[in-house]
């Protein structure tokens, strides 16, 4: 599928120039004139993509976009194009988050190395947020027995310390801890606690530590 470039600006002979230059680069053109257009139209992408975004436009301004779409919980990397060299409003824009702040009349050049970086930089988010989407599924599968032995486990408690808080023999929890293991695909309680903190089940800092951490195998854990 062609990758899609959002292009939102009031001019329209601007906007056809411009569309004619990133059909030439091999892009899809998504063209509006105005914020109210984007909004109304733009979906959560699932290939990578950017928005092309004048400063200066009807309603929003480009900055107030940037602003609401972020609100929104788009993360679309968004390249400033503007007719006036403001660089407290680039310095502005690029603390925000925007990927670039060009001037017009931009080179193709130009451009198209800045629709390159900021779509790297979008394929490379989409990823991590797919690996995310995986290792949430994986720990969902999880039986809420499982689930309470994995968030102990990952917090550096001993086998025998789950037991006797969940009320179960020391053998039963190995073989949660076991199952648990097979279940989330991980080879070590290193990679157990490095899922966890992922998802935000533990904090950078509050994970299980001693020597089972750097043991360098590829087993199950076990008790010290």
């Amino acid at each position: 599928m062609p990758t899609v470039i959002h292009l939102v600006d009031d001019d329209a002979s601007f906007r056809k120039a411009i569309s004619r230059l990133l059909h030439a680069f091999g892009f899809e053109v998504a063209a509006y004139g105005s914020a109210r257009e984007l909004l109304e139209q733009l979906a959560k992408p699932t290939e990578p993509s950017c928005i092309l975004l004048d400063v200066q436009i009807p309603g929003l301004t480009g900055p107030e976009l940037q602003d609401r779409l972020i609100a929104l919980g788009y993360e679309l990397p968004v390249i400033f194009l503007t007719g006036h060299g403001d660089i407290p409003m680039s310095v502005q824009a690029i603390k925000a988050g925007a990927e670039d702040f060009l001037t017009k009349p931009v080179t193709s050049e130009v451009l198209y190395k800045a629709i390159v970086r900021a779509l790297t930089r979008h394929r490379l988010l989409l990823e991590q947020k797919q690996k995310l989407k995986s290792l949430q599924d994986l720990v969902c599968a999880l039986t809420p027995r499982e689930r309470e032995v994995f968030e102990l486990v990952v917090q550096g408690r001993l086998n025998k310390q789950i037991a006797f808080q969940l009320g179960a023999t020391e053998r039963t929890i190995k073989a949660h801890r076991h199952k648990i293991m097979e279940k989330v695909r991980a080879g070590s309680l290193a990679e157990l606690v490095v899922i966890a903190e992922r998802l935000g089940i533990i904090a950078n800092g509050n994970a299980a530590t001693g020597a089972s951490m750097n043991d360098g195998l590829r087993t199950v854990p076990k008790d010290n």
